[in-house]
């Protein structure tokens, strides 16, 4: 018989769950409170740029195979395994992780489970709430000590969100049965047979794991871009810096590209969450390490700014100023704690003129700096300006024409902070061009 599995939420996780489900082959329903949403997942369609998703939801939402609901009573008894993948942002005024959307979900399912089941986290939390939460769903469901709760952490990356949930390059089991390891060997057989390595742990560790990742991927980013002000000092180049790292073996040159800092709805949040539950654990040291790592992410879009300011050469006000990207990095249209969105509104208010383009984020970037001025392309976002700061990673951006882009702009400045655009080129253009921790 083939597995029925619900999956609640559907955001970026939950939508890229549900698809990915599908496609393995099970029988799947989403459940999402916001009806708009779930009218516009019927139809096929994210509520989100993914590529590649829209594709995978609609095959399997023309084939009968996925659909989506509002209501969790449809989806209580008929489901064998429940995914919990709702938001876990972080709080208002503090770093903790606010867990209503996980709680809500206990509130909303609980008392409608009557036959044993499994419960499923793979949402991002502190370490210590799969305990509490499997708690709960026995004391206030029908079928009590019946449901069972696993947390199997997701590690989807941004723009490639499709490709990690059906071949992901890990799986972590945090069980506390034999029978809950056995039905996630089943939910995943698939990547399993493929060769996806798997990981059975207590769901302490499981609930780690994540935070882990993302507190070392942000450490890793962060020490590229403290070395890169160490490059501004001593005429070094923090990209042949990097290169020559990335050839140890024990160190990797994944995730060590300077830049304006990691942005999105992972990263940050996830790091001030492992921070606000390590002091609530009393382990000080994780506190202290990590709060140097977010400052540096912090000070590195003060850094771009000020180099934008010292080409400027005058006041910012009066100043045009051409911002090429929104999103926090290319291939989304996420601007959460976006590196670029921040620069262009710190730069407006010191008195700039403010225009950004972005291929995709730009209704969400409006939504978020509904003070900026707005684009439809980059060459309309660079008329009149006096420099140009590149700082998402789009394909498209770097292969702008400076010759072209020269003749619309009113002083050829440009401030490359994702260092990707070819310097002897532009240069040759009669460019002025910077890019920190380059010479």
């Amino acid at each position: 018989m083939t597995l029925r599995i619900s999956v609640i939420g559907t955001n970026y996780l939950g939508a890229n769950t549900a698809a990915g489900m599908a496609e393995f082959g099970f029988e799947v329903i989403g459940v999402e409170i916001n009806e708009s949403r779930v009218k516009l997942l019927n139809e096929g369609k994210a509520p989100l740029y993914e590529p590649g998703l829209d594709p995978l939801l609609k095959k399997h939402t023309d084939s009968g195979r996925l659909r989506f609901t509002t209501d969790y009573r449809e989806i209580a008894d008929w489901a064998d395994v429940h995914f919990i993948c709702v938001g876990t942002p972080q709080s208002d005024g503090d770093y903790a992780a606010d867990l209503s959307q996980v709680d809500s979900v206990v509130e909303m399912l609980a008392p409608h489970l009557t036959k044993p089941t499994l419960v499923v986290g793979r949402s991002t939390v502190p370490v210590g709430t799969a305990a509490r939460l499997h708690e709960r769903f026995r004391a206030e469901s029908p079928a009590g000590d019946g449901v069972d709760l696993a947390w199997q952490p997701e590690f989807l990356r941004e723009a490639h969100g499709v490709d990690d949930t059906l071949h992901p390059d890990r799986l972590v089991f945090g069980v506390a049965s034999e029978a809950a390891e056995q039905r996630l060997r089943e939910v995943f057989a698939t990547p399993i047979a493929e060769g996806s390595p798997v990981v059975v742990s207590n769901r302490e560790t499981a609930e780690l794991v994540k935070g882990a990742a993302n507190a070392f991927l942000a450490t890793k980013i962060s020490f590229i871009n403290a070395l890169a002000e160490m490059c501004d000092v001593t005429g070094a180049d923090v990209s042949e810096l990097a290169d020559a790292l990335g050839f140890d073996n024990r160190i990797g040159r994944g995730m060590l590209n300077a830049g304006p800092g990691y942005g999105g709805g992972c990263l940050p949040k996830d790091l001030r969450s492992f921070m606000a539950r390590a002091g609530e654990l009393g382990v000080e040291e994780i506190i202290t390490f990590l709060r140097a790592v977010d400052e540096i992410n912090r000070r590195r879009r003060s850094r771009i700014i000020d180099v934008a300011h010292e080409l400027v050469g005058a006041d910012w006000a009066g100043r045009k100023v051409a911002v090429l990207g929104a999103a926090f990095k290319a291939g989304t249209d996420d601007v959460r704690s976006s590196p670029a969105l921040d620069i262009a509104g710190r730069i407006q208010l010191h008195g700039a003129t403010v225009t950004v383009y972005d291929p995709q984020a730009t209704e969400n970037a409006r939504r978020v700096r509904p003070t900026l001025n707005y684009a439809s392309s980059a060459t309309q976002a660079c008329e009149g300006a006096h420099v140009v700061l590149h700082l998402t990673e789009w394909p498209e951006f770097r292969e702008l024409d400076p010759a072209e882009l020269k003749t619309v702009v009113s002083n050829p400045v440009i401030v490359d902070g994702r260092l990707l655009l070819d310097a002897e080129a532009w240069r040759a253009a009669g460019w002025i061009y910077r890019a920190p921790g380059k010479p």
